[in-house]
């Protein structure tokens, strides 16, 4: 199996479309996989296993950041070698991601399982959302090393330029998860329990594509344990490092939603519900954009590889202008159609209500959320881990946490739904100084290099 370099080698907008449309497509399939849970889970118009959904959640982020941090990173990593001409760092790099799932994923398994009490109490449940919690934390962190490997393996396929192949294993995934939600949950009546155990084999069936496609198509990456052997604590670090910042806006958004439905339960779980099918439907605005950042990070990642200053710089600049143009059009289709979006997750017309209102708060940043993609990923494809990690806490954490509290004891349940356009608000223009700062250290070094060529 070798990877696409053809692909990175293109002209800008050439390249852009053809990593960025499976990236989107992906994107898409994964925002159904997202709401797919709450949409048949809505079926039963029993408002609290809805908001159990949204209570159980942030632990699914937190297994996705671990994810991310090894598939993101590794995928960084494995574009900047080939860039480099480095197979056997290929094959060192891809081998120490699949195995370094099997050991997280299975750590995470056992820490779920040990300390689940305090682990749902923290998450915000009560006497009616607690089992039906439990029933999805405990199914989800069984699966766990699976889900991480599905998401890894296909970080690994979008490093190479394989990103058809990766977007087949995501599809797989994701029709899976949907064609067996509606059997588990409404089928079997297991309820949320069916929406994990969906989850799980969704993810099983990709991890299987992936591996006896590789099996019958040889090539750069590998997942045999050999290569992994040599200097593997300081791969591993490499990779995780660049990872991080990926790692840590997962990471802290799902605190920011535990946090935020703890603050929630106390206006009842009608309002947990509301801000959750709020949250679904401001991601159509948020993820796209993203999709189009995620999606050309390799080839930003390739050109940084290979010191081609002046095509990086080209690339950064027209994905700007896509990603405004899209926050645009987006916001404003979602604005129209919010009364049926929110229909989709919540039956209640009262809660139903409370969501479109949420959402229309949450809205606010959606034209230049993009933005705040891009310069993040710019900065890790550039191998500026420091500030990627630093404007990933900004966003999730060290601005949205404080402002949860701030902002709903100012304006009480409307404040929680204003906390996150705070938030993204200076996100946006902090994350975008340090990328312009560092975009134009870029363009000295490029400066230098014309000159001493």
């Amino acid at each position: 199996m070798k990877p696409d370099k053809n692909l990175f080698e293109a002209p800008p907008w050439q390249a852009i479309a053809k990593l960025c449309i499976p990236a989107l497509i992906s994107i898409i399939v994964m925002m159904l996989y997202n709401m797919a849970d709450m949409y048949f889970v809505a079926w039963s118009e029993d408002l609290n296993q809805v908001a159990a959904v949204s209570l159980a959640m942030p632990v699914f982020t937190v297994l996705m950041a671990v994810s991310t941090m090894i598939g993101n990173g590794g995928c960084t990593r494995v574009a900047q070698a080939l860039g480099m001409k480095d197979n056997a760092k290929v094959q060192q790099l891809s081998a120490i991601c699949f195995w370094a799932c099997i050991g997280f994923g299975t750590l995470f398994a056992v820490l779920v399982f040990l300390f689940q009490q305090p682990l749902l109490n923290f998450l915000g449940t009560d006497a009616e959302t607690l089992e039906y919690t439990r029933a999805y934390v405990l199914i989800l962190a069984a699966g766990a090393p699976l889900i991480l490997l599905n998401h890894t393996l296909g970080g690994m396929l979008r490093g190479e330029g394989l990103v058809l192949t990766g977007l087949a294993a995501n599809m797989i995934s994701t029709i899976s998860n949907i064609i067996l939600d509606p059997i588990f949950i409404v089928g079997f009546h297991l309820g949320v329990g069916g929406a994990a155990a969906a989850t799980v084999l969704g993810n099983a069936l990709a991890v299987l594509y992936v591996f006896f496609y590789r099996q019958r198509h040889k090539g750069t990456c590998t997942i045999e344990i050999r290569p992994a052997y040599a200097n593997s604590l300081r791969a591993l670090g490499s990779i995780l490092a660049l990872g991080l910042p990926n790692a840590i806006s997962s990471t802290l958004s799902g605190l920011a939603g535990t946090f935020s439905n703890r603050l929630l339960v106390g206006y009842g779980n009608d309002a947990v519900a509301a801000m959750g099918a709020a949250g679904k439907a401001v991601m159509v605005v948020t993820m796209i954009q993203m999709g189009i950042c995620m999606g050309v990070q390799p080839l930003l990642s390739y050109c940084y590889g290979g010191k081609d200053w002046k095509k990086l710089k080209g690339i950064v600049s027209r994905v700007l202008f896509l990603t405004v143009t899209t926050g645009v059009v987006l916001t404003v289709g979602i604005w129209f159609a919010r009364n049926w979006v929110i229909g989709l997750f919540i039956m209640e017309e009262t809660a139903a209500a409370l969501g479109v209102r949420q959402m229309g708060f949450m809205l606010l940043m959606g034209p230049v959320i993009g933005l705040y993609y891009l310069a993040s990923n710019f900065l890790q494809a550039a191998g500026n881990a420091t500030a990627a990690s630093l404007s990933s806490a900004l966003r999730q954490g060290i601005l949205l946490i404080p402002l949860l509290y701030l902002m709903e004891s100012l304006f009480q349940l409307p404040g929680l739904a204003l906390a996150h356009t705070a938030a993204d608000a200076a996100s946006v223009l902090l994350t975008g100084i340090m990328a312009v700062l560092w975009y134009r250290k870029v363009s000295t070094e490029s400066e230098v290099s014309g000159k001493a060529a």
